[in-house]
């Protein structure tokens, strides 16, 4: 029995270990004779649920683009132009500020290969790609042919030569379950619906509150019918919002709206749309749908019943068009950069505040005697609406320049732009700019003072970015500080505190001034220096989860502290492309690799001594280089990351 129990205890340990093998992308391969010299190589490669990998066509700047390697020393073939792909997919990245492609589930590569040695046997090709889900791993993956089995009428099949790790890979990374998809459709039906509550306080729609539930209450035979009319009319409402969601959706396509969103000339077109609708809220002119369609639904509007109600509900929409288009069309705009169904999403939570107010004072006609009499104070709504539109313009705009890479709308540009738009607004609620449809006013009111003071307390929180300062509220909208005339601040203020020191050997000023190795063994010999412990990072360039913990993380007070004054910080980049001495490089004994770069080495020693291969990954060592801690992963609490620090430290201490 002891046997048979130690038997099953063995088979659930190397099935739970082998479980835990990372290796997202499986490749299947063939090569097919297309003439005497020349061959096409075919990759196919499976990628898991929920992973992505990126394309050969990722532009700089994000995450690294895939590269087709060839082992051609002696000059044997010549890849004729780069590989071909499958369908990818384009996204704008937040964190890099670029737009990336990419491959999700199925991806394939073709080559076509001239052989420039008729005595050549062998075709060797590596792929060198980026695959990440919430962590990042750099694979390398090894083909070989035997060209002298492949005819012009067979295919010879491939089987990946590469070696999957012989012991247990892992992410040593918590658990995050998270549907992005679903939180930015939540977020586009938040803004819709505080959108619709905006429009209802605008000059052309919150008058007809009051007129429309009278009408309903007087017209109806009884009070049961006015409440039923009523709510028929905010259905109708809903409806018709819908309606031009599914329009916009239907028209260009759930998917072809999110890689639209991407495109340049698309987002400079939204800049000018949004400038466009924030000139007719500022009061320049006024966006005015044909009177005769309003005249035509007018007359339809007598007929009666749900129709009749109905044609009631877009009479309203179109003369209400004026103060509510240009927040439609902002809304659509946003949308459209999210893609699938989320104009539809956006409709619904706009139609939805829309309508409410009607519906409730249907419901209780009495409440309308607490409503706020009609004035300037609406107008003031609606042009602080253009300011607002005015503002978020100059995001579409920022994304292009990013994208083209142009860098006419720089960190400092974009947040000078910002810092006028609501340094104006401020001016404008207390009254010392005055617009085309504003009412002559002695004074203001303590509401529009109390706003006044927000937006410019919201200014002045402004004006340190063109120093250097993150500006975490508006994380995401301007370029990052990378992307600046100042990258360190302006007059280098963000390293001020290191500039005046000598670096060790083999050092560097990384991110907020942090001194950081990238050299293992440099950095070790350091820290039994200065008796400190050690914080080994195994990172990459096009980490995005990397940047996120160091963005949001690392550049907290506390913990930013701790790295810069109790720690040595070592940085191993496992996808450096730097190329290693001739006499440094190997082949792995433990995933079969050939190690021939800077990244190659950091990424075998992470997965040789941690039996991990995915970014990012901490570890806490003592300055002989032995661990203190469990490594840990992707830590984006900045409590629990600080915690961690702090366990490592405390162990060295004793």
């Amino acid at each position: 029995m002891k046997k048979i129990a130690l038997l099953f205890f063995l088979f659930f340990a190397f099935t739970a270990t082998n479980a835990q093998i990372l290796n997202p992308v499986k490749w299947t391969s063939k090569i097919e004779k297309k003439s005497e010299t020349e061959y096409l190589v075919t990759l196919d490669g499976t990628i898991e649920m929920g992973w992505h990998v990126y394309s050969q066509f990722t532009p700089d700047g994000g995450a690294l683009p895939l590269e087709v390697l060839f082992n051609n020393n002696k000059d044997n073939f010549e890849p004729v132009g780069k590989a071909k792909e499958s369908e990818t997919i384009t996204e704008f990245n937040d964190v890099f500020k670029v737009d990336e492609t990419f491959f999700k589930e199925k991806m394939q590569l073709q080559q076509l290969i001239k052989i420039t040695n008729p005595k050549n046997e062998y075709v060797q090709l590596e792929l060198s790609y980026q695959v990440c889900k919430d962590v990042c791993i750099q694979q390398n993956k090894f083909f070989e042919f035997n060209l002298k089995t492949v005819s012009s009428e067979e295919v010879q099949t491939f089987q990946d030569r590469s070696v999957v790790a012989k012991t247990e890979v892992k992410i040593a990374t918590k658990k995050i379950e998270k549907d992005s998809d679903k939180k930015g459709l939540l977020s586009i039906f938040l803004i819709a619906f505080l959108s619709g509550f905006a429009a209802l306080l605008t000059p052309c729609v919150f008058p007809m509150i009051p007129m429309t539930v009278s009408f309903f209450t007087k017209q109806s035979k009884n009070k049961a019918q006015g409440i039923r009319n009523a709510i028929l009319y905010g259905i109708s409402i809903i409806l018709i919002y819908v309606i031009l969601g599914s329009l916009v959706t239907a028209i260009f396509g759930a998917d072809a709206l999110n890689a639209l969103s991407t495109n340049v000339w698309f987002n400079v077109i939204f800049f000018i749309l949004l400038v466009f609708f924030a000139s007719s809220f500022l009061g320049a002119f006024e966006i005015v749908l044909p009177n005769s369609w309003a005249n035509k639904v007018d007359r339809q509007a007598d007929r009666g019943g749900f129709v009749g109600i109905f044609f009631m509900a877009l009479a309203l929409a179109i003369v209400s068009f004026s103060c509510t288009g240009p927040i439609v069309g902002s809304l659509l705009v946003e949308a459209a950069s999210k893609g699938g169904i989320a104009p539809i999403v956006g409709m619904v939570g706009f139609s939805l505040a829309l309508a409410l107010p009607f519906m409730l004072f249907a419901l209780f006609p009495g409440w309308l005697n607490s409503l706020p009499k009609s004035g300037g104070w609406l107008n003031t709504v609606k042009v602080s609406l253009g300011f607002l539109e005015l503002a978020f313009a100059f995001k579409f705009l920022s994304k292009a320049d990013l994208v083209m890479q142009t860098h006419l709308l720089e960190r400092e540009v974009f947040l000078a732009i910002w810092i006028a738009v609501f340094g104006a607004w401020a001016l404008y609620l207390l009254g010392k700019i005055t617009l085309p449809h504003d009412s002559p006013t002695q004074s203001i009111s303590v509401g529009r003072l109390m706003l006044s003071l927000l937006v410019l307390s919201f200014t002045v929180y402004l004006i340190p970015g063109l120093w250097g300062a993150p500006l975490k509220i508006i994380s995401g909208f301007p370029p990052s500080i990378t992307y600046s005339e100042s990258p360190n601040g302006v007059g280098g203020s963000a390293t001020v505190a290191t500039s005046s020191e000598k670096l060790p050997d083999g050092a560097k000023v990384s991110v907020h001034g942090i001194i950081a190795f990238t050299d293992y063994d440099k950095g070790v010999a350091y820290a039994k220096e200065v008796k400190k412990p050690i914080l080994l990072d195994f990172t990459g360039f096009g980490c995005e989860n990397c940047r996120k913990m160091e963005d949001f993380v690392w550049s907290q007070n506390e913990i930013q502290s701790i790295i810069k004054n109790e720690v040595v910080l070592i940085s191993l980049y496992v996808d450096e492309k730097q190329e290693l001495p001739e006499n440094e490089k190997f082949t792995s004994k433990e995933t079969g690799r050939k190690i021939k770069t800077k990244g190659n080495k950091w990424s075998d020693f992470q997965i040789t001594r941690y039996k991990a291969n995915a970014q990012p990954y901490y570890i806490i060592l003592d300055s002989e280089g032995k661990d203190l801690n469990e490594p840990v992963g992707y830590t984006p609490d900045k409590a629990e990351y600080e915690a961690w620090l702090q366990s490592g430290i405390s162990k060295f201490k004793k």
